[in-house]
């Protein structure tokens, strides 16, 4: 997923120019923090933690302007919840995580043109 001038949706659509300023490592890191608090809270409001046998969210961001972002979840479920479709569960995370780097960037978009 790349963030720069241009801001792709995660399933590669185009949503509009949002100009980001240049990202400071406290930047990149806050953007990872939010994203992998995104990531666990969509997935925890989906699967109770008891339920869960493994789950690992990284994110790696690269660059800083512009930047490349890419998610990677790990979701292993307890043996109870075969049936549960966890690739649909990864999906939508992914999404929330790239929502809120989205309004992560646009606060910050706002904030540098002031």
């Amino acid at each position: 997923m790349t963030y720069a001038y241009f801001h792709l949706l995660p399933k590669g659509k185009l949503l509009k120019e949002i100009g980001i300023p240049k990202l400071t490592p406290e930047q990149v890191e806050k953007l990872c923090e939010m994203g992998e608090k995104a990531a666990r809270e969509y997935i925890l409001s989906k699967v109770p933690l008891r339920k869960i046998s493994d789950l690992d969210v990284t994110l790696d961001i690269r660059g800083l302007k512009p930047i490349t972002v890419n998610v990677d979840l790990k979701i292993d479920l307890s043996p109870i919840m075969k049936d549960y479709d966890v690739q649909k569960l990864a999906d939508e995370a992914k999404e929330k995580v790239f929502l809120a780097i989205e309004e992560y960037l646009r606060k910050l978009t706002c904030k540098s043109k002031k």
